[in-house]
């Protein structure tokens, strides 16, 4: 991303703007931090889960609170002349909740895209 780390991780971790960039059928309503429920628009399912960020580390972590169903981290590492990369993990223990490779393919493909738009957007207020 082109962009100093420090801001593409804030971006990445304001959570009133996480709605902006997460995958379409996804919300986070933020609760008690690090509690939060994730809405999924597919099944209507609420489900509980944690959401914690260490801005030292530059990296985010979540999960499924009661069944340990699912987690995920997003790390961000400067490299070189103002640009950063941003790296994904996830993993899914429950057949239920792992939506098939193709398909976290696209959604973590579009996310990316939307954060960058959204970091590009509060970088250069002369973009979008």
């Amino acid at each position: 991303m082109p962009a100093q780390p420090e801001h593409v991780f804030d971006q990445a971790t304001n959570v009133a703007q996480l709605d902006a960039w997460l995958p379409d059928a996804l919300h986070v309503d933020v609760e008690d931090p690090p509690a939060v429920t994730v809405h999924e628009d597919g099944s209507g399912e609420d489900m509980p889960a944690l959401l914690r960020s260490a801005p030292d580390q530059m990296r985010m972590e979540w999960g499924t609170r009661e069944r340990g169903s699912y987690t995920g981290w997003l790390q961000v590492a400067g490299i070189g002349s103002g640009a950063s990369e941003v790296t994904v993990h996830l993993s899914f223990f429950e057949g239920g909740h792992d939506p098939g490779e193709q398909a976290v393919y696209e959604a973590l493909e579009g996310s990316l895209r939307r954060l960058e738009d959204q970091v590009r957007m509060r970088s250069d207020p002369t973009a979008g």
